[in-house]
């Protein structure tokens, strides 16, 4: 992933010194185990782990892969560079390449997803917030991008934090579903390796044992953690979308901050742009490119083959440092964005009290009048909005077949805006009290 959009905790994960490092306490903690079993002399075990404070050279482990032509193999050489021949003599022992590779992994795959859960935490943070900030800030409602009634800027917040707050609970799922290891050998029969000594490794790592791992770990579990992300990256793109609509000219309900000296275009001085939910929206497509792919591997050749190991090379790093990113950046907008409640006013208002029509079908239909007939009515008043720029209330008192079904208090009354907003209270605490127990 390029820089612009990496935060550096995320991408350290995924740097060549972390993979090593873990690759190293995987074969020191296995090499305990088999000196605790009797399988190697304590000695050899208590060498390996002298190297723990040793800097891995990763432009020499790269130069003896260059001739090994396998990635592991030239770790193992260079660590028995620094622990010394004889000693290092047991270290692997059992132990094939994917033990060391898929283990790996998944540690640094738990690691994303606890800095992911982490950038959620904070998503939801600024959506509770705004969302009781607006609880009764009254805009429109719209289905199809058309008016359609009257809600609120906090529902809007709300409904959004409904939405993280489920993807946090999938990514706790899915963080559980990768969380697993294997040490288990060729084919994953244990033939050469106690089990005992994958227990012990795993527990050390803060993984759990793979039940049965062929000699990879199932790569349905990694299909599962992807798509999750995917998902996440959708609900990013919701929001995003949201508040480009509510920033172009003709709406302005909210926009991105727009911060001092900020410029908004090259060529005209008055653009104020919604480039950052924009890039959100771009960033979204990167992540959810990596869900098919990993979909795509779980159909493995027999016990194993290695079609997923560069998929996974990119998808894995690429991924997850999007979605930090992305995470954070949407905090950020979602924490400044202006809100403009005079103008979501104005918009409700432009066509004139319309946005009511289903309070008066709903009276009319309670007063004796057919449904069709109610239909008929309100939808006539209705078009006279659209198409001649008439008040929709005025319309219903002048017109004689409403009137013989309401009266003008009644039509008064069904223009109420409270009346949309009466169970706002109920929502909240559906979403912040109930939906958190």
């Amino acid at each position: 992933m390029i820089p612009r959009y990496a935060r550096p905790e995320m991408t350290a994960i995924w740097s060549p010194e972390t993979r090593f490092r873990i690759w190293f306490e995987i074969e020191a903690h296995a090499c305990d185990a088999q000196a605790d079993l009797g399988v190697i002399p304590r000695e050899n075990a208590e060498a390996v782990w002298r190297a723990k404070d040793v800097e891995f050279d990763v432009a020499r482990i790269d130069e003896i892969e260059a001739v090994t032509k396998h990635d592991v193999i030239a770790f193992l050489t260079h660590l028995a560079e620094h622990v010394g021949a004889d000693e290092a003599r047991f270290v692997h022992q059992g132990m094939t390449s994917s033990d060391v590779l898929d283990t790996t992994l998944n540690v640094q795959l738990v690691r994303a997803a606890d800095i992911l859960l982490a950038d959620l935490d904070r998503v939801l943070a600024a959506l509770k917030r705004r969302a009781y900030e607006h609880k009764d800030t009254v805009r429109i409602g719209r289905s199809h991008g058309i008016h359609a009634e009257p809600t609120t800027m906090g529902l809007t917040f709300a409904r959004f934090y409904a939405e993280m707050d489920r993807n946090r609970n999938r990514l706790e799922k899915a963080r559980w579903e990768v969380a697993t290891g294997a040490i288990s050998g060729a084919v994953g029969t244990f033939a050469n390796i106690d089990p005992a000594v994958e227990e012990h490794v795993c527990a050390k790592l803060g993984l759990r044992p793979e039940p049965i791992s062929t000699q990879v770990i199932p790569r349905d579990r990694h299909a599962m953690f992807f798509a999750t992300l995917g998902v996440i990256a959708s609900s990013i793109e919701n929001i995003a979308i949201e508040i480009r609509h509510m920033q172009r000219t003709e709406v302005l309900e909210a926009e991105e901050f727009f911060s001092p000296g900020q410029k908004g275009s090259s060529a005209m001085p008055h653009k104020r742009n919604p480039v950052l939910t924009e890039n959100l929206t771009g960033l979204a497509r990167l992540v959810r490119m990596a869900v098919v792919p990993a979909m795509e591997n779980v159909a493995l050749w027999h016990e194993r083959d290695i079609s997923h190991s560069s998929v996974e090379r990119g998808i894995a790093p690429d991924a997850t440092i999007t979605l930090d990113f992305a995470l954070n950046r949407l905090a950020g907008v979602i924490d400044k964005l202006v809100v403009y409640p005079d103008n979501m006013l104005k918009n409700m208002n432009k066509f004139k009290g319309l946005v009511m029509s289903q309070r008066v079908l709903l009276a009319l239909t309670q007063a004796g009048v057919s449904r069709e007939d109610s239909y008929r009515l309100v939808q006539r008043n209705a078009m006279k909005v659209w198409e001649q720029g008439a008040d929709f209330k005025t319309e219903l008192l002048a017109d004689p077949e409403v009137t013989a079904a309401l009266t003008p208090a009644q039509i008064e009354e069904k223009f109420d805006l409270g009346y949309h907003t009466k169970h706002v209270d109920t929502i909240f605490r559906r979403v912040f009290e109930d939906g958190q127990k």
